[in-house]
């Protein structure tokens, strides 16, 4: 399975924008659905985005309308654009494929990357 290397977080004041990055050390082509996950201190691990091989994107509903994710399978790479950031939005942010889709609900394999710390504060 290829590994995935998450770049692009720091430090951003609320409002601002910070654009994610994800490159894979292989093709990614084959991998169906690929996802950016986040998560916060003592919270459980929650999924943003979702993106298919033909396009197609889900939004968690804390994100809708500010985030959005895009796959460049030529670079291998994953992005996710965030816009309009908020303090809740701090997170660890992690991107993972293939992920699964069984009966309503989206599963992660265990392709995990080390993640990149986004912090949203004044």
């Amino acid at each position: 399975q290829v590994q995935l290397v998450e770049s692009g977080g720091g430090l951003v004041q609320p409002g601002g924008s910070l654009r994610l990055s994800c490159a894979a050390s292989g093709s990614i082509s084959s991998i169906v659905t690929l996802g950016w996950y986040r998560q916060a201190p003592g919270k459980q691990r929650e999924l943003v985005a979702t993106i298919s091989s033909g396009g197609g994107t889900t939004y968690a509903d804390s994100v809708k309308g500010r985030f959005t994710i895009s796959r460049d399978d030529a670079k291998n790479t994953v992005s996710l654009q965030m816009n309009s950031l908020k303090p809740e939005d701090t997170a660890v942010y992690y991107c993972n494929g293939p992920v699964g889709y069984y009966s309503g609900s989206y599963y992660p394999s265990t392709n995990w990357g080390r993640g990149t710390q986004v912090t949203v504060s004044s």
